[in-house]
């Protein structure tokens, strides 16, 4: 398997080495932002196992970050915190997180916490649709799996490939494709389009996607 990725959001810089540097003594990929924009544009271009995110950080708070993340992605995600109360318990947890650690914390906690909430997100049996032999599509954790490991998929290609086994035998319009894929501050890209189409076509077979000319595309199942 390979080594799960997290995505950091905490604006104070030392704070945020000291979780990167251990997390990655023990295993992990970790990528660091400092702002709630530079998450939500990581997790646009990138697929991650685990989303730890503090509170009160420059842009909108991390408790709207994971609202809007929760509208597309179901993640695992854990806020780090400084808020103490009951109300902002609370709040995290009505916003979609799965766990709440508050600071300060022994960075083992933290590590026990992930490891619990990736267990249960990549064991989930009865989540995972076949598409071939030794591929499946897990939905809780949101991946593409081939012999047991995780594909290098970004977060539009595993839309794209969700899109599909909702549909499947069925030829999606490019501007049905569109709507799902992009939201409607972003400008569809059909080149973008073709590259998606063509990783996924290198992890689940190129017969799967069949392109149907001047309309769109079919998922064969």
């Amino acid at each position: 398997m390979q080594k799960a990725s997290v995505l950091l959001l905490e604006d104070d810089i030392n704070l945020a080495e000291t979780i990167k540097e251990y997390l990655e003594d023990e295993g992990y990929n970790v990528d660091v932002v400092h702002t709630s924009s530079d998450a939500m544009d990581n997790i646009y271009e990138k697929h991650y196992d685990i989303l730890l995110f503090d509170v009160m950080v420059p842009g909108i708070d991390g408790f709207e970050l994971l609202k809007k993340i929760r509208e597309k992605e179901e993640t695992p995600a854990i806020f780090i915190t400084s808020l103490d109360s009951v109300e902002n318990l609370e709040k995290g947890f009505e916003s979609g997180a799965d766990d709440y650690i508050r600071k300060p914390f022994a960075l083992k906690e933290l590590k026990i916490r992930m490891e619990t909430l990736l267990k249960r997100s990549f064991e989930t049996k009865n989540d995972r649709i076949p598409i071939d032999k030794n591929i499946f599509y897990d939905i809780k954790s949101n991946q593409l799996f081939i012999n047991d490991q995780s594909a290098n998929l970004n977060q539009k290609e595993l839309r794209l490939l969700k899109l599909f086994l909702q549909h499947p035998n069925e030829v999606l319009s490019h501007d049905t494709i569109y709507e799902h894929l992009w939201d409607y501050e972003e400008t569809p890209s059909d080149m973008a389009l073709r590259t998606y189409i063509k990783n996924l076509r290198k992890y689940i077979g190129k017969e799967r996607i069949e392109s149907i000319k001047r309309h769109g595309y079919k998922f064969i199942k």
